[in-house]
């Protein structure tokens, strides 16, 4: 079983459906070895991107069990748990430790917007009941709960309650955890239009969603950016950004999967209520896709930091 370090790329990766509304595996393979292959840290499985919300229980077990038996332990498997009650929350987590995940990103409560002291009882219940390690997500953009500095003081006590996947877009949070806390809580940002600069004031890791069709690229950016690159962090950076903004729109599962399309690793195929973009919506994001493939830099040896050579 691969530990899960909270360090480095961490693809939030989509989940590919066919014609008849099912899970692409096949599409699946594809992507997952091309995350593999890239270099990624691990992979988190279910999230927002991974179309979770429209997911069988059963489904999610399957596409975690495929995912282990796919990847041989190469990289950690990472299981996101979005739940509505504490008790179906902990039932999640207690599936995704007996089907093989390595670890958990676990977001507040659905729906029921709670306070600081149901959410602290939340995590702190769930993580009483799994030895997995635990990432807390707190973005309160979209889930409207704030874990503030304050109640990661009360999850100190929660030995395997690791890390934070930080989407407040705030970047000073960062700072202010680290402040706080030192190295107890590992920091992955989890908006990429905010990544190089978080990555820059000390964030461990990338929660990311364009790496789901750009993963070399991705992965260049966070290495060279840690081993002290800036100049060649930024400029990757800077051509990335347009395609990075497809990532902080209510579409943006509608986005990414075209753009992952547009690279041969992915399917715009979606399920509903979520449908295939169409129309004028469908070619600006094909124009912002295919700008970029136009222009696609060529990277270094981002795999090996230690012999790069620039010209």
């Amino acid at each position: 079983m691969p530990i899960v370090k909270w360090e480095g790329v961490y693809p939030a990766i989509l989940t590919p459906f066919d014609k008849n509304d099912s899970i692409d595996f096949n599409m699946f393979r594809i992507n997952a070895l091309a995350q593999v292959e890239a270099g990624v840290d691990a992979i988190v499985l279910g999230g927002s991107l991974g179309e979770a919300s429209t997911l069988q229980d059963l489904e999610k077990i399957d596409l975690l069990a495929y995912t282990k038996d796919l990847l041989k332990d190469k990289v950690p498997v990472v299981m996101t748990v979005a739940e509505q009650s504490t008790k179906a929350a902990i039932k999640a987590a207690k599936a995704a430790e007996e089907n093989g995940a390595d670890g958990l990103m676990i977001l507040p409560p659905m729906r029921y917007k709670a306070d600081d002291a149901e959410t602290v009882n939340f995590f702190t219940r769930i993580s009483k009941n799994t030895s997995l390690p635990i990432m807390i997500y707190n973005n309160p953009v979209d889930y409207k709960i704030l874990v503030s500095p304050d109640m990661f003081e009360a999850l100190a006590d929660c030995p395997n309650i690791n890390a934070v996947k930080e989407s407040t877009r705030d970047t000073t949070n960062i700072t202010r955890m680290i402040n706080r806390f030192g190295d107890r809580f590992k920091l992955l940002t989890g908006v990429d239009t905010l990544a190089l600069e978080s990555i820059f004031i000390g964030a461990d890791g990338w929660v990311a969603g364009l790496v789901n069709a750009f993963p070399k690229e991705t992965v260049a950016i966070f290495r060279l950016a840690k081993a002290g690159y800036h100049s060649d962090a930024i400029k990757l950076y800077r051509w990335f950004m347009p395609l990075l903004e497809l990532d902080i729109n209510s579409k943006l599962v509608q986005y990414i999967k075209l753009a992952a399309e547009a690279t041969n690793i992915g399917s715009e195929e979606v399920r509903s209520p979520r449908l295939v973009l169409r129309g004028e919506e469908r070619n600006q994001v094909l124009n912002i896709i295919s700008r970029a493939l136009e222009n696609r830099p060529e990277l270094p040896d981002y795999m090996n930091l230690q012999t790069l050579e620039y010209a």
